[in-house]
């Protein structure tokens, strides 16, 4: 039976549904790459010997790059989608992956840091509007769905960089080439499925197109603005633990990278799980409670580590035996 020109409505969401699923998984690979990188920072303060400043240095290339360029792509591809950005954005994270594998100086590591920001930069906001064209506007389906995978990349990045890094050492990177290249081919069949939609997309509004241009709501911008304070405030403290939690509990605990890892993966867990919680407790509790709950909550956290840490049993057992 020869296929229709024109596939039902069914073929179409069933298609749609794939494509939702591809984004998904290309986030998915994508944030676990990027995650990745602190978790391996251990590894690189040994091979490197770099400082804690030094190390922060490159998770500042990292994190500014991937997050301060994406307002600007958005931007563009807003005025004219590029479909080819999406395969163009996992190659850069490929070179960066391969770049930090071979990793001799700082300056690599800096170069390399920011080609995986880019990469990253780029698949957030594209990707982003392919999920909520395979979902015909369900812009709370698509943003979930977007965003769990992501969260999942996250949280199996420390595991990952226990399994596979951690007994091969930097080299061991060399694997996440091949999740980049997975990463390619995935984008490229979304992108060629996003190409169509925006031809067709195209085709339905070029009649309808108006040059009026809505006034400033002020009331939005000051409440956007509010937003972007609080995740500011979030992502610092986040990127602070990702940065140095692995540091944190092989220095107190004396705990091997692979089991520091584990600790650095119940975190990114934590992080997923809220996610996933996320949306029903806004339904339930209402969205500025949960906010607002979301960051407030997380506050008293950081005062743990300014606690002393009492003597473990031994210690006390074998100084007490001393004297």
């Amino acid at each position: 039976m020869s296929l229709s020109a024109s596939p039902s409505v069914k073929a179409q969401t069933q298609q749609s549904f794939y494509i939702l699923l591809f984004v998904s998984a290309a986030h998915l690979l994508n944030d676990a790459m990027q995650a990745v990188v602190p978790a391996v920072f251990p590894l690189f303060q040994q091979n490197l010997h770099l400082s804690f400043a030094q190390i922060g240095w490159v998770a500042f290339a990292l994190n500014v790059t991937a997050s301060v360029l994406q307002p600007l792509i958005g931007a563009a591809t807003d005025k004219k989608p590029m479909p080819l950005l999406l395969p163009a954005g996992m190659g850069f994270t490929l070179l960066g992956m391969a770049g930090l594998a071979y990793s001799s100086t700082l300056w690599m590591l800096l170069m390399s840091a920011m080609l995986i920001g880019i990469g990253s930069s780029v698949l957030h906001p594209e990707s982003s509007r392919v999920a909520h064209l395979a979902t015909g506007g369900g812009k709370g389906l698509a943003q979930s769905i977007f965003q769990v995978g992501g969260n999942t990349g996250q949280a199996l990045a420390p595991l990952a960089a226990a399994l596979l890094v951690a007994p091969l050492g930097i080299h061991g990177l060399l694997w996440f080439v091949l999740t980049a290249a997975l990463g390619i081919a995935i984008q490229c069949l979304v992108s060629r499925w996003y190409r169509r939609q925006m031809l067709e997309t195209h085709r339905r509004t070029d009649s309808r197109a108006s040059s009026r241009q809505r006034p400033v709501n002020w009331k939005v911008a000051f409440a956007v603005g509010i937003l972007i304070l609080m995740l500011f405030s979030k992502f610092v403290y986040l990127a602070g633990m990702t940065g140095y939690y692995a540091f944190y509990y092989m220095e107190k605990f004396k705990l091997p990278l692979e089991s520091a890892q584990f600790c650095l993966f119940a975190l990114q867990l934590g992080g997923m799980a809220g996610t996933l919680l996320g949306g029903p407790l806004a339904d339930r509790f209402g969205r500025k409670k949960i906010i607002w709950f979301s960051i407030l909550g997380t506050a008293p956290s950081p005062c743990f580590y300014l606690m002393p840490v009492p003597p473990s049993p031994s210690c006390s057992a074998s100084s007490s035996g001393a004297s």
